[in-house]
């Protein structure tokens, strides 16, 4: 009997990396010269950041600062989703920015589609939050593995357990 070989398709961060970007823009926002005694803050949440800052030029410099920290630890900046800049106290203003983890229904569906457009002979299966794709053969799998990684996706996507 023949072997069928797989590999599954993923959207995840590693939430130690994401702990250490936003603690290293904390400090970059605590120290800078431009921030000091503004009153400015980088929050860390379950599923979202909220950063608080004294006027819209100084949050899009924040969001700069914590986007820089977050190419530096190789975390995709997809996984953002920023919300809209509402008023806060005294003046300030905020935003959250959600952070997206996870295949959701409607792009798992629409993957499933390209990858049969790929190579009929594939056969991907959506579980939960992660897209399955097998097949007997080795090749066909790095071939879609390889038109997904040059396609642009609204989600970053990771290639686990291959075998």
């Amino acid at each position: 009997m023949a072997q069928d070989y797989s590999f599954d398709v993923v959207s995840q961060f590693d939430r130690q990396e994401l702990v250490n970007a936003v603690n290293q823009a904390q400090r970059e926002i605590t120290t800078r010269y431009d921030f000091k005694d503004t009153g400015a803050s980088i929050d860390l949440g379950e599923d979202e950041i909220t950063l608080e800052g004294p006027s819209d030029f100084k949050l899009k410099a924040m969001v700069d600062v914590l986007q820089s920290k977050f190419v530096k630890r190789q975390l995709s900046l997809k996984i953002l989703k920023p919300g809209p800049i509402e008023p806060a106290a005294k003046g300030a203003v905020r935003q959250k920015l959600a952070l997206q983890e996870g295949i959701d229904d409607e792009l798992a569906r629409s993957l499933v589609k390209q990858i049969k457009q790929i190579s009929p002979k594939v056969q991907p299966r959506i579980q939960g939050d992660l897209i399955r794709v097998s097949s007997r053969e080795k090749d066909l799998l790095q071939q879609v593995i390889q038109a997904l990684k040059a396609d642009e996706s609204p989600v970053p996507l990771q290639f686990i357990n291959y075998r």
